[in-house]
Order: structure tokens, then sequence, then C-alpha cells
């Protein structure tokens, strides 16, 4: 099976894009991840991308101000120029508009730090523990116009404890959420290969 070639957008750190690359590494692995992008040209994942040999490319919105469809048009230039051939979202704090969408359909995931469709948007963990809830944790979906709304691909569940604050709980679902989409991306890359004629 040829492997695909995939791009991981992000916006910050990039400690799961850091987990993308380490499982794209492994032998079999059916994403070939060649390409970072972020919109923020101080993102800390630019840098952790090199340091693997990824390349790691700024497509920096600001420039574009409110005209969002100019931004992606730019982004679009740089995906098509790499033959990128699908897209995983991590950490990339951009909306995107329905036409960016519709092109990258059933070829773009994300993951999400909640159990969808629980708590959709921002500030997951402080809701869940504002709600009450028992448990928490990540989604790897795809992407829709609709935000965080996409066919659920997989989660991964945590319990909240007793002494839990956002912070505390935030770290453990991150670390469920690293082991999540590396295996959610496999999965995702091989039901697009295997649906290809």
């Amino acid at each position: 099976m040829s492997r695909v070639p995939t791009a991981v957008l992000m916006s910050g750190g990039g400690s799961n894009m850091d987990a993308l690359l380490q499982a794209a590494a492994t032998p079999g692995y059916p994403a070939d991840i060649r390409l970072v992008v972020s919109n923020r040209p101080d993102a800390g994942g630019l840098a952790k991308a090199r340091s693997r040999g990824v390349e790691a490319v700024v497509v920096d919105h600001r420039p574009f101000g409110a005209n969002r469809e100019a931004f992606e048009a730019a982004l679009q230039d740089v995906l098509a120029a790499r033959g990128i051939g699908f897209i995983a979202l991590a950490g990339f704090m951009r909306i995107l508009t329905p036409g960016f969408v519709s092109l990258w359909r059933g070829r773009m995931i994300n993951i999400h730090p909640s159990l969808l469709p629980r708590f959709k948007g921002l500030d997951t963990h402080a809701r869940a523990l504002a709600a009450g809830d028992a448990e928490h944790g990540c989604t790897v979906h795809w992407v829709t116009p609709e935000l965080d709304d996409g066919e659920i691909i997989a989660q991964a569940r945590v319990p909240v404890l007793q002494d839990d604050d956002a912070h505390r709980l935030a770290a453990r679902v991150l670390a469920e959420e690293h082991k999540l989409y590396r295996t959610a991306l496999a999965a995702a890359v091989r039901s697009l290969t295997a649906a290809a004629p």
C-alpha cells in the first residue's frame, strides 16, 4: 500500500503533531506526513517538526485580515504544491470556511478535547468540570462545515477525579489525545485508500 501524503495543520506547541510525526516514522504507517503548516509564525511546533526532518511552513492569517477565503487560498496553494492528499488538524485555531472544508471533505480530520457531541468549541475541560461530568475525554472526527460536528472516528475517555481542576484534567486528556490521534489517523487514511478505485 502506498502511503498517503499528509499535512498537519497546527497553531501552537504541536504536541499532538509531534505524536503523529513519531507514529508516521514507524514502518507501515499509512500516512506520510511530509508537511506541517502553522498560521502563527511563533508556533513552537514548527521547530519540533523541523527537528524531525519535516518541512514546516507558515501561512500567517493576519495579513489577510477578515478575508478567510484569501487565507485559505494561500493555504491551499501550499498544500497543492506539495501534493498533499490528507489533512490532520492538530490544534489549528482557525475556523475553516465551508468552501475549504468541501474541497477536503472525506480527507480532513480533527482532534477535539471533549467527548463529542458534548462541549463543542473552547474551554472544554472547565465546562466538563462545571457540568459535574463523571468522565471526560477526546474525540477524533471527520471535519464538516459545522464546528466539531463531523462523524466520530474514535474517542478516548478519562475519569473526572474529585480534586481535578481544568489544568490537571487537560493534562490527562492530552496524554490520551497523543495515543488516540495516531491510531485514528491511521484508520482514517486506510479507509480512504480502501475506498479508492
